[in-house]
């Protein structure tokens, strides 16, 4: 259990995270009985298998981030447990890791009581970031935070809080990555788009191959403002992210996209939420991944539109690739709409390449495996040119390159 003296804050802080830590022994680890929870490993997560910890450190490898501190906005680096360092280059940008304004405006967007986790993150969670852009501006580079493990078997809990004031429009990068330990990682990250602001949020998940990491992240978006959560989901053991996004005001829009590729066993799990609660809202959802070896995907995604919700347009796609007979797939898309003057749609696809295509790059000449690879790189093409990072895009492209051909030359021997 943590020192809250250690730790710091106000006695009021302090007493919220006393209630979470309290809450989360209450109810305990979830199981997959639950409908949250179906289809997932969680039965197996043991708790005493990690240890709460801030050891510190450095971050070892920048990954598909390397080069995007020399234009950044930003740059923050946050290593199991803690702050390593805060610089930032635009004046526009406010980054806090500690004082009342943090400590009051967290859990304003992701509530008390919202799941295990997130109240876990409240209690425990040791190096909060609060970023916040001011109204009317525009900061034109990237703000990376970089979230790093490095030490076997410890527990930590990342939280950042995202404000982008009034009519502001900004991009924030997360890296998610991890040197080859078996540890479990926690974050939430809040986001809150205010009136006519556009954030365009992208997290990079590259973890080892042992990481557990139970992710929430949830936007509540303002009248007219615009929020881009963006997933790229390449490692870890279990992934899990949860992404909500509650369209709150009156012209408000949001767009969802992912990128995942599964090797060996490593196991991804996707819940997503898209909640019209106000009328002329909009949101669009496009996941895309791929499966290869003996990996697994889990897809559960549910549009919500509430009665006083009209004249709303939501979409929601996913599409998975199996790559090997022994990978796994689910897709669940749900619709619950209160309100009659919507436009709403979903769909879900697993299967394997499309043979057409395949054979119309063989007819050319291309070798079978050749033109599998090109197949699955044409999946990805839409998703990996849209992410706000082109610098990012061109480095997930090649990793996908490389697991791709890693499976090329697993086959052939």
């Amino acid at each position: 259990m943590p020192d809250w003296a250690d730790i710091g804050g106000s006695s009021a802080y302090i007493e919220r995270r006393k209630e979470a830590q309290e809450r989360a022994l209450r109810i305990g680890l979830p199981s997959f009985e639950e409908e949250l929870w179906r289809y997932t490993p969680i039965d197996e997560l043991d708790l005493s298998n990690y240890k709460l910890d801030v050891p510190g450190g450095t971050v070892l490898d920048a990954g598909l981030t390397e080069g995007l501190d020399s234009d950044a906005a930003a740059v923050i680096h946050v290593v199991n447990g803690k702050v390593s360092s805060i610089a930032t280059f635009d004046e526009s940008i406010s980054v806090q890791s500690e004082g009342d304004e943090l400590e009051n405006i967290i859990g304003s967007v992701v509530s008390p009581e919202f799941d295990f986790f997130a109240d876990c993150n409240l209690a425990y969670n040791t190096a909060p970031i609060f970023i916040e852009i001011a109204p009317n501006s525009v900061v034109t580079s990237p703000i990376l935070i970089r979230h790093h493990t490095t030490v076997n078997n410890l527990v930590w809990f990342p939280r950042v809080f995202i404000h982008a004031g009034e009519n502001s429009e900004a991009t924030v990068v997360e890296h998610q990555s991890s040197t080859d330990v078996d540890a479990l990682v926690c974050p939430v990250t809040e986001i809150n788009v205010a009136q006519a602001a556009r954030l365009k949020y992208l997290t990079v998940q590259e973890h080892g191959a042992n990481i557990w990491q139970i992710a929430t992240q949830v936007a509540n978006v303002e009248r007219d403002a615009y929020v881009s959560l963006n997933q790229v989901a390449l490692g870890g053991a279990y992934a899990r992210a949860r992404i909500d996004t509650k369209m709150m005001g009156q012209g408000s829009s949001s767009e969802t996209k992912a990128v995942y590729f599964g090797t060996r066993s490593a196991k991804h799990d996707f819940r997503t939420f898209q909640k019209h609660e106000a009328p002329h809202t909009n949101s669009n959802l496009l996941f895309k991944g791929a499966l290869d070896d003996e990996s697994r995907a889990i897809y559960t995604g549910l549009i919500r539109i509430e009665s006083d919700a009209n004249d709303v347009n939501a979409y929601q796609t996913n599409r998975t690739l199996k790559l090997s007979d022994e990978a796994w797939a689910e897709s669940v898309p749900n619709l619950e709409i209160e309100n009659n003057d919507v436009k709403c749609s979903h769909a879900s696809a697993v299967g394997p390449i499309d043979q057409d295509q395949k054979f119309y790059l063989e007819s050319r000449g291309v070798p079978s495996d050749i033109a599998e690879a090109l197949v699955v790189k044409g999946f990805f093409g839409d998703l990996l040119d849209a992410l706000p990072v082109q610098m990012v895009g061109k480095a997930v492209n090649v990793r996908i390159e490389e697991l791709l051909s890693l499976d090329l030359e697993r086959s052939s021997t």
